[in-house]
């Protein structure tokens, strides 16, 4: 298929599979709550990252839904050998409110437009490797963005996004992961970054279990660790997460993410496994 040559990629694909880059998976860059206006540092494995919030505070993992549409397109359009691919991505904000699970009434259009200017005003400042290329830099979520309205009605007729460069080696290496199409529907932030969690250190596993302590350290939350622990031991009972069943271990004080049946044989036996050990552990306290 031919395409014209742009300055911008046109999000034109229909219903692309939503997809996030591994490394904001594996490292809190997006804040759970708003109006976080501290500076954050985050290091391990030799990698360091510091986020520091523009005047209306930290880009929030709501907000992070921008980046995951943008990725999603991108990665549609390069699997399909689309040769007018770029880091410049230009959307209806129709399409964006609908795909994201949100309201398409005025309240959707302010808020993503509010999210814009938090991931373009938040500053992260990193040596992580993209694409076999490690170099401290410094870099807004979004480099630059801005919104077209119609003159007569000032009603939105596109959304144009230019994705920072780091990023944008990242899908070109296609370092990103498909995550599943509920993950839109999760509202509780904490919920959300656990997911990312558990699709970027399951894997192909049919499992990972992982200390209460680091957990609360990767998942970026600003809880005491004593409620941290409550937030978990609320969401094995409820066990929402898309494709994910969590299980804590008050004796060794970890938490174990299964990979739900339906992904497969070993997914099924992990999952038995999961429910037959959970009776013992209990009986042997």
């Amino acid at each position: 298929m031919a395409h014209p040559q742009r300055d911008f990629f046109v999000a034109d694909i229909l219903d692309p599979s939503p997809k996030a880059d591994m490394t904001s998976m594996e490292h809190p860059l997006f804040a759970l709550k708003s109006g976080d206006k501290r500076i954050r540092s985050y290091g391990r494995n030799g990698f360091s990252v510091t986020i520091k919030p523009g005047h209306s505070g930290c880009a929030t993992i709501h907000d992070k839904d921008l980046w995951i549409y943008c990725i999603s397109h991108l990665m549609e359009a390069i699997n399909r050998g689309r040769e007018d691919v770029g880091r410049t991505v230009r959307f209806t904000a129709y399409d964006f409110l609908v795909t994201t699970n949100r309201p398409t009434a005025g309240v959707g259009y302010q808020r993503m437009t509010e999210a814009l200017g938090r991931l373009a005003g938040t500053r992260i400042e990193t040596n992580i490797k993209t694409d076999d290329y490690r170099e401290r830099r410094g870099f807004g979520l979004v480099e630059s963005w801005r919104v077209i309205e119609r003159n007569e009605d000032n009603r939105m007729v596109a959304v144009e996004v230019t994705l920072p460069e780091w990023l944008w080696r990242s899908v070109k290496a296609r370092h990103v992961l498909t995550l599943s199409r509920e993950y839109f529907h999760l509202r509780k932030p904490l919920e959300r970054r656990l997911y990312e969690l558990a699709r970027k250190h399951c894997g192909g596993q049919p499992k990972w279990r992982v200390k209460l302590k680091a957990l609360h350290e990767k998942s970026g939350s600003t809880a005491p660790l004593r409620n941290f622990r409550g937030d978990i031991k609320k969401l094995t009972r409820t066990n929402e997460l898309p494709d994910y069943r969590v299980d804590y271990d008050p004796e060794a004080d970890a938490v174990t993410f299964y990979v739900r049946a339906t992904k497969g044989a070993k997914a099924q036996m992990a999952d038995l496994v999961a429910k037959l050990d959970k009776p013992r552990r209990r009986q042997g306290r």
